[in-house]
């Protein structure tokens, strides 16, 4: 078993414990690994320890690397595997072409110029787009998203565009070691996305992602009602220059 393997492992057990806790279903919670910088190489190891959903931040990296992952697969019992490749990083205009036409999911639209590109980008004969609308919930300057007062109206302005599937929001909270304010962060979350579900009811069925929490603070997320944890370091291990904080 490779360590990549006895990390998923144990990120898992810790998805279980958590969701157990506050009485959910560990099935509930969806584990998105973060590769970014780390190679093909170690996304095959997590590939082959079954992990199919995988984060990027750095879009040229990642074009490059599923590329990569796509050849290694070749041949393999790996060949015919599903896999999810989700853009986590900041979106800039320019970039917004080649992200609609590799991934799956995005979960940084935080203007609606942004999910417009996307939509308009996306080639026709992929399914739509799944996108998050990224909230700046602790309102630091330092972040990208949205206000949470102006999630409703970024909503409504582009959930009816064609190429796009709004499925809910993503945040990253300022970092505390304070469960009830860690906690009190991802509530505020949660109760954003349940007045998206009421104001736009035509919808709601649809809005059923909540991508919020990491390493340090996945419990509390899970607690308060996360449907997607981003998990980087935990399975790949600590990466040679600092990061932001998106996992």
């Amino acid at each position: 078993m490779s360590l990549i393997s006895q990390k998923l492992q144990a990120v898992h057990t810790s998805i279980q414990a958590a969701a157990g806790a506050v009485s959910r279903r560990p099935d509930s919670v969806a584990l998105l690994a973060v590769s970014k910088t780390f190679g093909a190489d170690a996304v095959m190891q997590a590939i082959a320890a079954g992990q199919r959903a995988f984060g990027e931040n750095y879009l040229q990296e990642a074009i490059d690397k599923m590329a990569a992952v796509k050849v290694a697969l070749t041949g393999t019992q790996y060949s015919g595997v599903l896999l999810e490749w989700h853009f986590i990083g900041p979106i800039q205009s320019n970039k917004t072409k080649p992200i609609a036409e590799h991934f799956d999911w995005v979960h940084t639209v935080d203007r609606e110029k942004i999910a417009q590109r996307l939509s308009a980008q996306r080639p026709p004969h992929l399914p739509p787009l799944n996108v998050c609308l990224q909230v700046n919930i602790s309102g630091e300057a330092s972040k990208s998203g949205l206000a949470p007062s102006a999630v409703l109206d970024a909503a409504r302005a582009i959930i009816g565009l064609p190429q796009l599937t709004l499925r809910g929001l993503m945040t990253i909270p300022e970092p505390t070691e304070d469960e009830q304010k860690q906690r009190a962060a991802f509530r505020q979350t949660r109760e954003l996305l349940q007045q998206l579900q009421s104001e736009l009811p035509l919808h709601a069925a649809q809005l059923d992602t909540l991508s919020m929490g990491m390493s340090a603070d996945m419990a509390a997320a899970i607690a308060e009602g996360a449907t997607i944890v981003r998990v980087g370091s935990a399975i790949f291990g600590h990466r040679a220059k600092p990061e932001s904080q998106i996992e």
